[in-house]
């Protein structure tokens, strides 16, 4: 088990334009490596999800879901675990919906973020097997969330409305004790 660090807001590092994953690194031991890598490490902090930037690594790999409800996200339904490279997101509907959102990036903090409400992605898994779903509510805002993270964008870049934005601690007492602060 490898729980690697992961990068908080304000390394600059979180806010490049991650690179695609090139064909070629496509079920590979290093990409392997690098998924589990990634696995352990969003497990260990009870994340939804986890982007490769969020780790150092300047690639467009995201991993998400869990086979069990989330610490961090007690209310919310299962996500079905996937490991999505090179995606691309397409909105629906202009329809949007609001919901609170963390970030193991932005530790201890929470807030309102307008996401798109059913959304389509594609791209890849890692072994370059190509993955085409439709979404909507709480998978596709994880989707769109840790998609954010290959465009070099964190959540607070998104919220709109600031008197909806703070500590965990204070907004959600029942659920900041399972935050990795």
């Amino acid at each position: 088990m490898t729980v690697r660090d992961i990068l908080k807001m304000g390394d600059p590092r979180l806010l490049r334009v991650a690179q695609p994953v090139p064909a070629e690194s496509f079920d590979s031991d290093a990409l392997h490596l690098l998924v589990s890598d990634l696995f352990d490490t969003m497990h260990a902090v009870n994340g939804a999800g986890l982007a490769a930037p969020q780790i150092g690594v300047d690639l467009q790999l995201v991993i998400f879901g869990s086979n069990d409800r989330n610490p961090r996200y007690p209310d919310r339904p299962l996500v079905p675990i996937t490991v999505l490279c090179n995606p691309v997101i397409t909105p629906l509907s202009a329809d949007e919906e609001e919901d609170w959102e963390g970030c193991l990036s932005v530790p201890g903090l929470r807030g309102v973020v307008p996401r798109w409400s059913r959304i389509r992605y594609t791209g890849f898994d890692q072994y370059g097997d190509a993955i085409d779903r439709t979404v909507e509510g709480f998978h596709a805002r994880v989707v769109q969330h840790e998609c954010d993270h290959l465009i070099g964008k964190l959540y607070p870049m998104r919220v709109r409305d600031f008197t909806r934005f703070g500590f965990t601690e204070v907004l959600f007492p029942g659920i900041a004790a399972n935050e990795d602060d």
